[in-house]
């Protein structure tokens, strides 16, 4: 039980702090600069799934992306956990942070889908 309760109170403990210094770095720093440097997370969004930044409140989608960011490595931390050997740790690190930050940012873009926020790449086309 012990032990359950150490990795809980690490995953929340990953969790917060990512969390803040996602908000302080990049929304806070984006609410105050007239034109903010884009994150890579919006810059893959854009690219991989045509995510309409017109259709979008920009610093809604920050702290989107903070919240989903703050989840993936708190995750991947526990994940480390899992395992007892350093090279099973590495190799599970890695991979599980590729994995994560895929499906995590494919349910984002789903989210977004839905919401129509996608850029129609058929506009103008139409017969």
């Amino acid at each position: 039980m012990d032990k359950l309760v150490f990795e809980l109170l690490l995953f929340i403990i990953s969790f917060i702090v990512v969390f803040v210094l996602y908000q302080i770095f990049i929304v806070r720093r984006a609410k105050r600069v007239k034109k903010p440097k884009e994150p890579v997370e919006v810059t893959y969004l854009v690219r991989k799934y045509k995510l309409d930044l017109e259709k979008i409140n920009y610093i809604s989608l920050l702290n989107v992306i903070s919240l989903v960011s703050s989840l993936d490595i708190a995750l991947v931390v526990v994940l480390i956990l899992l395992f007892k050997s350093f090279i099973l740790e590495m190799i599970a690190g890695f991979v599980g942070t590729f994995v994560i930050i895929l499906v995590s940012y494919h349910i984002v873009y789903l989210v977004y889908k839905k919401k129509g926020m996608i850029k129609d790449e058929h506009k103008g086309n139409r017969k």
